[in-house]
């Protein structure tokens, strides 16, 4: 059992007796597919536990990654142990605290560490990793259309129902396809993949990234619209707009509307594709609060664009 296998790994980095007392919490957020758990060793830090399978590719690009981004120093947990063999590793405790949590605070408590948050994102821009240090596949168009068959799939024909004779004119429109070559044929940088507030753990008022397996080079503007358009979050038209302000203050450089814009559709696609699969395929009943307001956001999106006859039928039907 992967909860055994950390319990060996803590006694094993820490050389504790076989009857030393270990308290095991388990922790059941985010849809990564690992086992995460804290470990308490009594008289000893606390650790989080990671076991992976190899049945999800990124799983294994944890630890690389991992190393890139803290010999670059970047704000991440340290890895403490780690024994591949095992697929397992032990890594720094940074606490419950993410950017989630604080959602019901108010700016002025926010702002601070999406700052922080942001810094680290431009700091990504410019990085450099080792040139054998492979990563996830690029955001190419063929992502792209991953991404958006994604959505067809899970969300609309699995959770809503919908057959393949009614989704199939909608994945062929042209406006989804040219939305995809051109994104595909940008320039490519660093991006996390999944850029939202629950992987933003908040230790003494300073961001760290954490679930940063799925990195990837791609357009820098997919980890914007992933925090700025945040179902998790929900941000106000208002929120949104002092958010880019921010970044732009940070980055010295506002994106361009059309490119994030549609940056902004495919994330949301991504992210109803998969609330759509963890509900109705992994029966995660969590996630289903997430669909209207993610529907809502993409909505507000699309609406009055090209976009929107491809995608307004599907929304249509989440209620």
């Amino acid at each position: 059992m992967p909860a055994n296998t950390l319990l060996t790994a803590i006694r094993a980095h820490l050389k504790l007796d076989p009857m030393h007392s270990v308290v095991i919490e388990p922790i059941t957020k985010g849809a990564s597919g690992r086992t995460i758990i804290r470990l308490k060793p009594e008289n000893h830090p606390t650790y989080i536990g990671i076991h992976y399978t190899m049945e999800r590719a990124d799983n294994s690009n944890y630890l690389p990654v991992a190393e890139f981004l803290t010999n670059a120093k970047f704000n991440v947990p340290h890895v403490l142990y780690d024994n591949t063999a095992r697929c397992c590793a032990l890594v720094e405790d940074l606490g419950d605290n993410d950017l989630h949590a604080m959602r019901n605070e108010p700016w002025e408590v926010r702002e601070p560490i999406y700052r922080s948050t942001f810094q680290q994102l431009d700091k990504l821009f410019y990085s450099r990793p080792p040139k054998d240090l492979e990563f996830q596949p690029p955001f190419d168009p063929e992502m792209y259309v991953w991404e958006q068959d994604y959505f067809y799939d899970n969300l609309a024909e699995i959770h809503l129902g919908m057959s393949a004779g009614e989704t199939q004119p909608l994945r062929d429109h042209p406006a989804l396809k040219q939305m995809a070559d051109g994104l595909g044929a940008s320039a490519r940088h660093l991006v996390h993949r999944d850029f939202q507030s629950q992987n933003i753990i908040v230790k003494d008022n300073t961001a760290y990234l954490i679930d940063f397996q799925g990195m990837r080079r791609g357009r820098q503007e997919y980890d914007l619209a992933s925090l700025i358009f945040d179902p998790y979050m929900n941000h106000s038209a208002e929120e949104r707009e002092k958010l880019l302000d921010m970044w732009e203050d940070i980055s010295e450089e506002r994106p361009a509307d059309d490119i994030f814009m549609k940056c902004t559709t495919q994330r949301l696609m991504q992210a109803l594709g998969a609330y759509g699969n963890l509900v109705s395929n992994k029966n995660d009943e969590w996630f289903a609060q997430h669909i209207p307001t993610a529907a809502n956001l993409l909505r507000e999106v699309v609406t009055g664009t090209d976009l929107a006859d491809p995608i307004l039928p599907v929304l249509d039907l989440i209620k």
